[in-house]
């Protein structure tokens, strides 16, 4: 399964230490629940002020600015929530407006856009903070031979926290955006009931694929393309700039194939993927500043690989996809 799964390394807060200290999270059934919410209640919110204190440095406006907050993680439920930890660990106003989403699983990093980009365009002056913070400590489990779907999960998971600022009308003379967001949709997948389920019990969250989640994705994708980009006049997939969750090789290579894409269209979703593996909701902000990277160092004219639209896709429980079009931005010289 790790050979197939096409990633090479992966990040995490578990050590052997940790784990020869906590022999049940190495149990399949081992009742570690406890175990694993004092870990990831203190860690999940930690390891999001690192990714929140890049966002607020690259985009150059003191933090008071931050008007909105949304905080995304599917690890440690817990009151008050990982928003209200992260707003005291950065020092923002005891007034910004939170927004906690738990349990929402990888098409969360659509979810989140989704949402700040409704409040950036409702409330004027807005900056919304988006934060996506994952740890797999609630979800590590050892093998069994009686449940393969539980090892795939096992094989692809990986830890990780990105974040990004969301507002509307920038000031030009210090904000320098990367991405407009034009468009967003959530839709729940035909026939899909079960595919991925997500249950906390007393042995952590557990996770099982019940259904062909590549075969499912990959048949309706093309659906949701021609109701996000047929407003646009855009028919042709290969014109757009590709931001897909990586859920697994699988679904990227059977996407691709379903609709006829280039191979150059999924290589900075699967360089992520490669990198860091599945982080669940942070993955496709890690596409999104990679392509912005790479874009920069190939002297690309815009932050969408040279192209003006794009499409974001995060896929997840449910079967759960959000779609997200989007307008990039020249590149400055």
């Amino acid at each position: 399964m790790c050979d197939k799964s096409m990633i090479s390394k992966r990040y995490m807060l578990l050590t052997e230490e940790i784990l020869k200290e906590n022999p049940n999270m190495c149990a399949y059934m081992g009742s570690s629940l406890d175990t694993r919410q004092d870990m990831v209640v203190v860690e999940v919110p930690k390891l999001g002020k690192e990714a929140a204190q890049k966002a607020i440095k690259e985009w150059g406006q003191p933090k008071s600015k931050i008007t909105h907050v949304i905080f995304c993680t599917t690890s440690g439920v817990d009151m008050p929530g990982a928003d209200y930890q992260l707003t005291k660990l950065l020092g923002l106003k005891p007034s910004v407006k939170r927004y906690m989403l738990y349990q929402q699983g990888c098409f969360a990093g659509g979810t989140v856009l989704r949402l700040a980009k409704d409040l950036a365009e409702n409330n004027r002056g807005a900056r919304v903070l988006v934060v996506c913070s994952e740890i797999t400590a609630i979800c590590f489990r050892g093998p069994t031979e009686t449940h393969l779907d539980s090892m795939v999960g096992q094989a692809l998971f990986g830890d990780g926290a990105a974040a990004v600022i969301v507002g509307a009308d920038p000031d030009a003379s210090v904000e320098r955006p990367l991405y407009q967001l034009v468009w967003t949709a959530q839709t729940l997948l035909p026939d899909s009931e079960g595919a991925i389920d997500g249950h906390l019990r007393e042995v952590g969250l557990t996770f099982h694929l019940l259904k062909d989640v590549p075969g499912l994705i990959s048949k309706n994708i093309e659906k949701a393309l021609t109701e996000a980009f047929g407003p646009l006049g855009i028919e042709d997939w290969n014109s757009l700039f590709w931001i897909a969750h990586p859920g697994g090789p699988a679904i990227l290579d059977q996407v691709e194939a379903k609709i006829g894409l280039k191979e150059e269209k999924l290589r900075t979703t699967r360089h992520v993927l490669n990198e860091f593996g599945n982080m669940s909701s942070a993955c496709v902000l890690f596409i999104l500043d990679e392509m912005r990277k790479r874009s920069v160092k190939e002297g690309k004219a815009t932050t969408g690989d040279g192209l003006e639209w794009g499409v974001l896709f995060g896929f997840g429980p449910g079967l759960t996809v959000e779609t997200v079009v989007l307008h990039s931005v020249p590149l400055s010289n």
